[in-house]
Order: C-alpha cells, then structure tokens, then sequence
C-alpha cells in the first residue's frame, strides 16, 4: 500500500498535466473552500488560516491571531470541546464537535468543527488540522423547528386542559339542570346555560384565552335578556379576567337574569336590573366589587326555600373562582347580589386557568 502522501501526488498527477505540485491548485482550494482550514501545532495554537477562512472567519489580518491558542477562541461549553479534540488529535485520533463562536469582528456564528493529526514522515502527529464549518443558519433552523414544537406542544396540552375544564363545567350543567319530568323546560334552560356559556367563550377566544373584558363578559350574558335596552343598565371601570372567572360570572349573570325574568325586576313592565362594578381601596388590597340590583319588581318576601342550580353556582362557583365572598340579599325591593373580590387574585392567575 502506497503511503498517502504517495497515493495523492499519484491521484492529482492522474488528474491532468500541471496539477502535481502546482501552488497555483493549492492556493486557488484554500481561497475558494467556504470553510475555515487552520493548522495548529500540538499545543493547539495557530499557525496557518486559509484564505477562504479568514474571508468566513472576518479576519483582516491573521498576523495577531498567530500563535494563538485556538481552544480560547471558543466559550462555555465549546471551549471545553475544543480542548477535548486537541488532545484527540495529539493522540492521532480524529474528533469532532459543534458549537458557537463568534468571528475576529464580533459577528455570532455557529460551527461545525473536526479537527484531526496531521502525520509526520515518524508516522506520529506533528499538527493539527482544524476544519470549520458555517451552519449558523441550519442550526437557526433546527432551534426554529424545536421550538416550534413544543409551542404546539404547549397549544396541544393548553387545548386539551381547556377542553376538560369546559367538558366539566358542561356536565355539571346537565346534571344540574336535567331533572324533573318536564324535559322541555330542563331543555330550555340546559340550551340557554350553554348559550351564556359560549358568550363568555367567545369573548376569551379574542385575547387567545389569556383574559376577556368584564364588559365583554357582562355584555354578552345578559344579551338574550334584553327586550328592552333601557331596562338592565350595565356600568364599570376596564378589568380583564382568566378564563375561569369569565366563565363563571357569565353564568352567573345568566342565571341572576333568568331569575329575574321569571319573578323578579323583569317579570313585570316596570322593574329594572342595574349591574355595577367597581374597583375599591380595602387597605393595601384593592377590592373588585360587583353588584347586581334590581328594583321595581314584584315584592320580594323572603329567600326561597330550596337552592337550585342558580343560587348553587353562584354562591359556590363564583366565589371560588374569584376566590371572594358572594351575598344574594332577598331585599323587599327586589334582589341584591354582590361580589367582592381581591383584584390581586384574578391579575395573578395563570393564563390556563
């Protein structure tokens, strides 16, 4: 076997007439291969950069960069690989690795490196050969990709958590509503519980369930109970809400309006619903404080006997979600419903909840 100094004169000789030996040939590979060719010795410090080199390495002039050690050019983690394949290829092995680093003017960069002995006529290593390659841009792509990935990833999770938590609050509902023997009245009311349902879904889906607009909210609940506009006056400051508490405010406002259809404020031609909310200093804490009131109605004599799904949710659900105190006081001049929550709570919840 031909040594492969040898085999290579062989080769290029066989290549054309003019080519063996030729500085011209080397000189004109060095200059147009994109990649960055060195040669360091066995202490791993430069000694040669190819023309090609230093035009994707932004080196003006490599006079200050000889003798230096090539490990110190990386950072981190790649400054540890690349003493790692100096001692490799002292070794006479052959290693390689990818990593960042920025060109002689500053410019981020990152490269696909081998570095591998160069044998002497001993047979043993008298340099190194380092071989750098630019795939700053498919590494860019690579990152795009991953982390495009686990945002949809994130989505996917995010989507299937908000599918359950409404599949949950849905169920609940059907089992709240669905009993008796009047089915068409069950179904009446199941319909209109998801219709101030989807409302509250339709304001979330604007913002990408991150918060919806206590108007927006409130607005949309009490849409199907407005036969006259004059009658159910609405008024408050700008508060974003999570998704749960949107949710559950609008089924609450649903069930507050329905029963104030039925027997309260606007069962008769006369009565009227006023739904404030408003932002209160309690000490350190700032308060959100919504009211619904009604007057004008029939008389109110007392409680009702029974809780329904109505009176459940809104005393239970409302006052979890907003992690306050609900009050429904069955005043003679017609029903007070207030809320109050500390406003910190619904600014720190997270966007999936």
């Amino acid at each position: 076997m031909l040594p492969a100094s040898a085999a290579l004169a062989l080769e290029l000789r066989a290549a054309g007439p003019g080519i063996e030996g030729n500085d011209d040939v080397l000189r004109a590979i060095l200059s147009g291969c994109g990649d960055c060719i060195k040669i360091l010795d066995l202490d791993g410090r430069l000694q040669f950069m190819s023309e090609g080199g230093k035009r994707v390495m932004e080196v003006d002039d490599f006079t200050p960069l000889k003798g230096c050690p090539w490990p110190s050019f990386w950072a981190g983690a790649g400054n540890a690989d690349a003493i790692n394949a100096v001692d490799l290829a002292r070794q006479g092995k052959t290693a390689r690795f990818q990593g960042a680093a920025n060109t002689a003017k500053g410019t981020p960069r990152y490269w696909d490196v081998q570095v591998a002995p160069i044998f002497g006529e001993d047979g043993q290593p008298s340099y190194l050969l380092s071989l750098s390659r630019d795939i700053t841009e498919e590494w860019r792509a690579t990152n795009e990709l991953r982390e495009a990935a686990e945002r949809q990833k994130l989505l996917t999770d995010e989507l299937s958590h908000r599918i359950k938590n409404s599949l949950a609050m849905v169920s609940a509902i059907a089992e709240q509503t669905i009993r008796g023997d009047d089915i068409a009245a069950a179904r009446m009311a199941f319909t209109s519980r998801l219709v101030a349902f989807a409302h509250a879904h339709d304001a979330l889906t604007q913002s990408s369930w991150i918060s919806a607009p206590m108007r927006d909210v409130v607005d949309g609940a009490l849409a199907p109970h407005r036969s006259d506009a004059s009658r159910i006056r609405m008024s408050g400051p700008e508060v974003l809400l999570p998704p749960k508490p949107a949710l559950a405010l609008s089924l609450a406002i649903h069930e507050l309006a329905t029963n104030a259809t039925k027997y309260g404020a606007l069962s008769n031609d006369k009565g009227s619903v006023d739904v404030v909310w408003a932002i209160a200093a309690a000490g350190a804490v700032d308060t959100l404080v919504f009211t619904w009131s009604e007057t004008g109605g029939p008389p109110v004599s007392s409680a009702p006997g029974r809780r329904g799904f109505g009176s459940r949710l809104i005393k239970g659900v409302l006052a979890s979600d907003f992690n306050g105190e609900v009050t429904i006081d069955y005043r003679p001049a017609g029903v007070v419903c207030e809320l109050r929550s500390p406003l910190g709570h619904l600014a720190a919840q997270p966007a999936g909840n």
